[in-house]
């Protein structure tokens, strides 16, 4: 019996007390850009880039990609999509499904000849959104 209590112990020890580290990576957008489709279905330019300094979340536990805007953008995960790689550029996409239930892709992009400049894609159907983001200060 006293070998049992011993290991039931060990065991609260071992597992009990060990931290959970959640996989959620946060972001500061420096700035952004917007461009739009017009009347006629057809993509317009890049809107003037524009500064800001909001945090963005990227939650991998609950599925989830916020962006702490003036209003505030949450948008959930469907799919985690494969990650592509090229001489250029580090992009790892996420499959989500926007209000109308239409399917769009936010993409995290490392620029690898841009001295690893970091930008958020927004690729819905009528509009993208890019933020350019460095990590969060901070761990």
């Amino acid at each position: 019996m006293k070998k049992f209590k011993i290991i039931i112990l060990f065991f609260f020890l071992a597992f009990g007390f060990q931290k959970v580290e959640a996989q959620v990576y946060k972001f500061v957008a420096t700035g952004f850009s917007v461009m739009e489709k017009d009347e006629k279905d057809n993509w317009g330019k890049w809107s003037d880039y524009q500064t800001t300094n909001i945090m963005i979340a990227l939650d991998l536990d609950k599925k989830r990609i916020v962006v702490y805007s003036k209003e505030i953008q949450f948008y959930n995960i469907e799919s985690f999509e494969k990650k592509v790689e090229n001489d250029d550029d580090l992009i790892f996409p996420f499959g989500c499904i926007d209000i109308d239930n239409e399917p769009f892709t936010i993409s995290f992009i490392t620029r690898k000849k841009q001295d690893n400049r970091k930008q958020l894609y927004i690729n819905q159907k009528d509009v993208i959104l890019v933020y350019n983001i460095v990590n969060f200060p901070g761990k």
